[in-house]
């Protein structure tokens, strides 16, 4: 997997390379200062990942990772941030990052976060995620073009939706519905392609926004 490291703090990046790089099947192949140079090695290796912190000069990581979304570009996005709560990621989440870790990450753990957002089983943290979209959701900002494509899903499609808006991994879901991991798979790419969406985040704030499910919702 190719990685972009993109942080204005030189200690943050070189820490974040050490770990990543003490993979095998993981390499950084740019380090960015700012949204401009992260988007420049963005099309000059064409990342598998980029690790983008939130605040940069010149360019903050949000605008870099719409322009990225805007271009088509496939490559995941997990935004860094300092707090577990912080506006500016739900307003990441809804824009087409893939996910979110905090600088404070265990090196296991953001390990964990590069290679499952590669395999797209789950989003990051889905706890503290999913607590920041009940915290900043805004039900009456999603466009109901988007809400009407829910009817597009079949009523096993809009369970799995539900289940992956509560943060359950693909093998969880398959466990509470009964069914093998790999339809599971089927269904989640179904789901994502029939909401024209980009990942399993995008599909959460939607659930959410959508009204599918609701805050302190666990069924």
């Amino acid at each position: 997997m190719k990685v972009v490291i993109a942080d204005d703090q030189a200690l943050v990046r070189a820490g974040l390379r050490m770990i990543l790089e003490s993979q095998a099947d993981i390499e950084v192949v740019a380090e960015a200062g700012d949204g401009e140079e992260a988007l420049a090695a963005c099309t000059q290796h064409h990342p598998d990942v980029v690790l983008m912190d939130v605040k940069m000069p010149r360019l903050n990581g949000l605008e870099a990772l719409r322009r990225l979304a805007r271009a088509g570009d496939s490559t995941k996005v997990l935004i860094l941030t300092t707090f577990d709560l912080d506006e500016y990621v739900y307003e990441a989440l809804r824009d087409g990052a893939s996910g979110f870790l905090l600088k404070d990450v265990r090196p296991a753990q953001l390990i964990e976060a590069v290679r499952g957002v590669m395999d797209g089983d789950a989003i990051l943290a889905p706890s503290v995620t999913r607590r920041l979209i009940e915290k900043f959701m805004r039900p009456s900002r999603v466009p109901a073009a988007s809400t009407s494509r829910l009817d597009r899903l079949t009523p096993r499609e809009c369970e799995v939706l539900k289940l992956i808006a509560r943060g359950l991994r693909n093998s969880e879901i398959a466990e509470t519905l009964f069914l093998s991991e790999s339809t599971v798979k089927t269904h989640v790419v179904r789901v994502l392609s029939k909401l024209e969406l980009r990942d399993r985040a995008q599909a959460v704030v939607l659930a959410y926004e959508a009204g599918l499910v609701s805050a302190g919702d666990n069924g």
